[in-house]
């Protein structure tokens, strides 16, 4: 199957229930709606408040265009098959989705740890924080984020792109995932797995060190300070990143455990589906 074009993939899907994909679809429906609409808030008020003009909600409003990107790229797509019954996806379409599902999930990692470097400069650096992360140096930061982003992403994709699929055409997924669409080429993808996962373990580990320093730092200089209301201020700054940090590092690494440690390969027998 060397003319991709012609590749058309099944996805599997969350149910094949009626009642259930009708819940699915008024649920998904109602939280990307929630949650771009929250997410426009948070990047509108960010823009016309001038008492919202820090680095912290700089970087905030960046964050939330981020989720407005990754929610758009996937659950549109999810509404379509749940709500019309058209499981069938192109290789250009599913690419495409491929790519920007992982821009976007690495770009937040880096964004997070952006945004952990300006909470220690806020408290362990107070002086220095209006010096330090200014507009151009915080607007430096994001396009890095966007930037190591692409460079983690690429090198993986392009040998992706490569592989060519013969052993079916059936994707064990709601969308277009590295692991099961791994499961399905025919080509020797050994090596394309173990760069992906190197890459995302790298990702991970780097993001997570320098969060670790980071708030060992702010640990410290917080302790340290005179005032127990002083102490409160400084950890509900950092509360809400916090927690963050521990809901999008725990959900990685329990998806990494479960994908690449115990997640099977498929033995489903060929099934052609072309879009010609």
């Amino acid at each position: 199957m060397k003319n991709h074009s012609a590749i058309a993939f099944i996805l599997l899907g969350l149910t094949d229930d009626p009642r259930l994909q009708v819940f699915l679809s008024l649920f998904l429906f109602l939280t990307y709606i929630f949650t771009v609409a929250g997410n426009l808030i948070i990047i509108l008020l960010t823009l016309v408040d001038s008492h919202l003009k820090t680095s912290m909600y700089f970087f905030l409003r960046n964050f939330s265009i981020l989720e407005i990107i990754f929610t758009t790229v996937c659950v549109p797509r999810l509404l379509y098959s749940l709500t019309t019954g058209d499981k069938s996806v192109t290789y250009n379409a599913c690419v495409i989705q491929l790519f920007f599902v992982i821009l976007i999930g690495a770009t937040e990692f880096f964004l997070l740890t952006a945004m952990c470097y300006d909470c220690y400069v806020a408290i362990c650096k107070p002086l220095h924080y209006t010096i330090i992360m200014n507009e151009r140096g915080c607007t430096i930061l994001v396009l890095c984020c966007w930037l190591i982003g692409l460079i983690v992403i690429l090198p993986p994709l392009i040998l992706g792109v490569q592989l060519d699929f013969c052993n079916s055409n059936l994707i064990d997924h709601f969308g277009c995932d590295a692991s099961p669409l791994l499961n399905i080429v025919c080509s020797d993808a050994q090596f394309v797995e173990q760069f992906v996962l190197i890459m995302a373990v790298l990702t991970l580990i780097v993001t997570l060190v320098c969060v670790f320093v980071s708030y060992t730092y702010i640990v410290k200089t917080i302790l340290r300070l005179p005032s127990a209301q002083q102490r409160k201020k400084a950890f509900f700054t950092c509360s809400s990143h916090m927690i963050v940090i521990s809901i999008t590092y725990g959900s990685c690494i329990f998806i990494f455990i479960a994908q690449y440690l115990n997640h099977p390969f498929d033995d489903e027998p060929f099934h052609l589906y072309t879009t010609e």
